[in-house]
């Protein structure tokens, strides 16, 4: 589950040579006259953007150039917040564009990716590399103490100040032109990774033609592959299986044909490393060079120091020797599980062999026998639209006393998005929020939450959050039933989407989730918490046939599955942050490396079992580091469970799904947004530094 957020940093000038401006009247020109400014998707088309990016360029050059030649003695009003001002037409298509070639792209909007990030990027250096624009926020950094700022003015001071020097701002001539090729080069390549990979990811489905291979799979999982099929225009009796964005595939568990295991897994792990178009793996190599050599550059020894400076953990060294912490216990646990499955195995008449493609069909076989219990069971108590309404919206609502209203009068980007109304407390209007819940072809793997509108009492906007997942949508006539990882999956990116609705900051730069990855997470990995709480649960988990409760014995065992055989679920995630580690870790004069022997080296560091148990993402289609921001940032995941686990103890020890301690947790965590330092703002919540014993003990691993 990856989290998109938008850059800080906005850009300035550049050449577009003959692409012509934005008409006057475009649909991103002006705010959106819809409530809440929301997007008009009923004017917007694909022509649309390459004139709206020209005069939201012209105009972010015009707004910089007035600040940076202001003959006036620079203030905070008239530099920091004009900064702030500035790029409001840029912000508005730039994120209805990334949401569309995110979550709904075709060829023409891929083109204009293409052509529009190396440009964006050059921009982006523009500002922060212009000599007078820094002069005046140097000015100003050198006697903050004198200025008599707010709190979160001297924060936004501090954070623009080192955020122009972190990107190249006090490198001479040489380097700055260095630097601006580095960063061109890199947007360009993860753009294209990022296509290779959608479009690989679409190509390496695994397509069978023989219905009996399929054993195994219920009734609306043959319907889906068929559905897919036909989607494909592939001759009737042919199924698809498409691959989601990780390792592991859901129908490994059901699938009773070794060798269509072993297929569907092989078509997963080499999507993007077969020598053909979607290959990524040159990219990957240049990227991690870039990236190292970038580092050196602006003085650190590697991208993770450069990255993480601005992190809670603050370099490398920090996020490495806290997963350090967990690998003795974690590989205890893999190996008692590898032990485990190979004797189910050998009952089955096989070898003690534990191959990857067999771990999900065995592993659900040993949790049956320990629990009593199959997941599976559980699945008709999941409608998919009961679970987000009786669900997550009610957990909400007893937390923070928030409610909603679907609405249809709103245009959409796509026909199976819904869109709410939240209303705060008081009653009166907080957010919209769209929610897009399956798979395309033509979407991007995983679940996301972002800004169609941030919130910011400078602009005087109200937040527009979306929520993207890929659920395996039900074939006609089916019910919209989900798995339990789907539930956990609802409730986690709602929980970016309630840090989005409730921030309450008047700096746009300072609000929402534009924080530390290793922050940004927990509000929504805490969000998870309430899909098994017994009040939230009683009221969403119910037949979707006769509408009776989920029994009580069931819900426990659910409660109990995120705490048992954590050996592969958290092995898989500690791999894919080591494995991210490793990468960034690379000196500058290191040779271009080659992808397959490096990601065997770096995962056989790990500590872990990586033969039975293969990290989550691999290298050449782990898009959260290579495309999504999260470069030598995945542990992130991990620490943020660390900070999630730490607070629902404190929300127990103080009286659980409170409306008291729903709006502490708002007002001092989800409303601040990134105008307090992290660490502090954890320990103004809970009284006390974040403890891993908690999350530990949460997953097994610690009695």
């Amino acid at each position: 589950m990856k989290l998109r957020v938008m850059l800080a940093l906005a850009v300035s000038a550049v050449a577009f040579g003959a692409m012509p401006l934005q008409a006057a009247d475009g649909p991103f020109a002006k705010p959106s006259t819809l409530p809440f400014q929301a997007p008009d998707f009923g004017r917007i088309t694909d022509s649309d953007y390459l004139p709206a990016f020209a005069q939201a360029i012209a105009e972010k050059r015009a707004e910089i150039a007035a600040i940076a030649d202001n003959p006036e003695a620079p203030t905070f009003a008239n530099t920091i917040l004009a900064m702030e001002k500035s790029g409001e037409m840029l912000g508005r298509v730039n994120r209805v564009f990334d949401a569309l070639t995110s979550a709904n792209t075709n060829d023409r909007l891929d083109a204009i990716d293409t052509e529009m990030s190396p440009k964006l990027a050059a921009l982006g250096d523009e500002i922060t590399m212009n000599a007078k624009l820094f002069a005046r926020v140097k000015v100003l950094h050198d006697k903050a103490d004198s200025l008599g700022l707010k709190p979160d003015q001297r924060r936004l001071l501090d954070r623009t100040y080192a955020g122009f020097v972190h990107a190249g701002a006090m490198l001479d001539a040489a380097g700055q032109t260095r630097l601006k090729a580095i960063n061109q080069r890199l947007s360009s390549l993860s753009t294209d990774f990022s296509q290779k990979l959608t479009a690989g990811t679409r190509e390496g489905a695994l397509v069978i033609t023989d219905k009996a291979k399929l054993a195994g799979l219920s009734a609306g999982e043959l319907a889906s592959a068929a559905k897919a099929a036909e989607g494909r225009k592939l001759p009737a009796g042919t199924y698809v299986l498409p691959l989601q964005n990780t390792t592991q595939q859901p129908a490994l568990e059901g699938l009773e044909d070794a060798a269509t295991r072993k297929a569907l897994f092989e078509a997963s792990w080499t999507r993007s490393e077969r020598g053909d178009a979607y290959d990524t793996r040159a990219l990957v190599a240049e990227m991690a060079q870039l990236r190292a050599e970038k580092a050196k550059l602006l003085g650190y020894a590697n991208y993770s120091d450069y990255t993480l400076y601005d992190q809670m953990a603050k370099n490398g060294a920090g996020a490495q020797g806290f997963m350090a912490k967990l690998v003795p216990s974690l590989r205890a646990a893999q190996d008692r599980q590898v032990q485990e499955l190979a004797a189910l195995i050998a009952k089955d008449g096989g070898d003690t062999s534990v191959n990857p493609w067999d771990w999900q069909k065995y592993a659900a076989r040993s949790l049956k026998a320990k629990l009593n219990f199959d997941p599976a069971a559980a699945k008709p108590y999941f409608l998919i639209d009961r679970v987000l309404e009786d669900g997550v919206f009610f957990a909400a609502t007893k937390l923070y006393g928030i409610t909603f209203k679907r609405r249809t009068d709103l245009p959409v980007y796509q026909e199976d998005v819904k869109v709410y109304t939240v209303y705060d407390k008081d009653g009166k209007e907080l957010a919209l929020f769209y929610w897009d819940p399956w798979k395309r072809d033509n979407k991007q793997g995983g679940a996301w939450m972002s800004n169609f509108v941030g919130q910011s009492g400078l602009r005087g906007t109200k937040p527009v959050v979306f929520n993207v997942e890929n659920f395996a949508k039900p074939a006609p006539g089916q019910p919209a039933l989900v798995s339990f990882d789907d539930v956990i999956t609802l409730f986690h990116e709602f929980g970016h989407a309630l840090h989005g609705m409730f921030s309450d900051q008047y700096l746009p730069s300072l609000s929402g989730t534009s924080t530390a990855r290793d922050f940004v997470e927990f509000p929504s990995q805490f969000n998870e918490n309430w899909a098994t709480h017994p009040t939230v649960l009683a009221h969403y988990a119910k037949h979707y046939q006769t509408g009776k409760p989920m029994p009580a014995a069931m819900a426990a065992k659910l409660k109990d599955l995120r705490a048992i055989d954590q050996g592969y679920d958290l092995g898989e995630v500690v791999a894919a942050a080591m494995l991210d580690m490793q990468w960034h870790q690379l000196a500058a004069d290191a040779p271009r490396q080659d992808v397959d022997a490096y990601e065997a080296a770096a995962l056989a560091k790990t500590g872990l079992d990586t033969t039975h148990i293969p990290p989550r993402y691999r290298t050449s289609y782990f898009r959260h580091i290579w495309a999504n921001g999260y470069a030598s940032a995945y542990y992130a995941y991990l620490w943020t469970q660390m900070l999630d686990h730490d607070a629902y103890a404190w929300f127990v020890k103080n009286g659980g799904l409170t409306r008291a301690n729903g709006e502490r947790f708002r007002k001092m965590v989800l409303s601040r947004g990134s105008s307090l330092d992290y660490a502090a703002m954890y320990r103004g919540f809970t009284g006390h530094d974040p403890d891993v014993k908690p999350m530990l003990r949460a997953k097994g691993l610690l009695k």
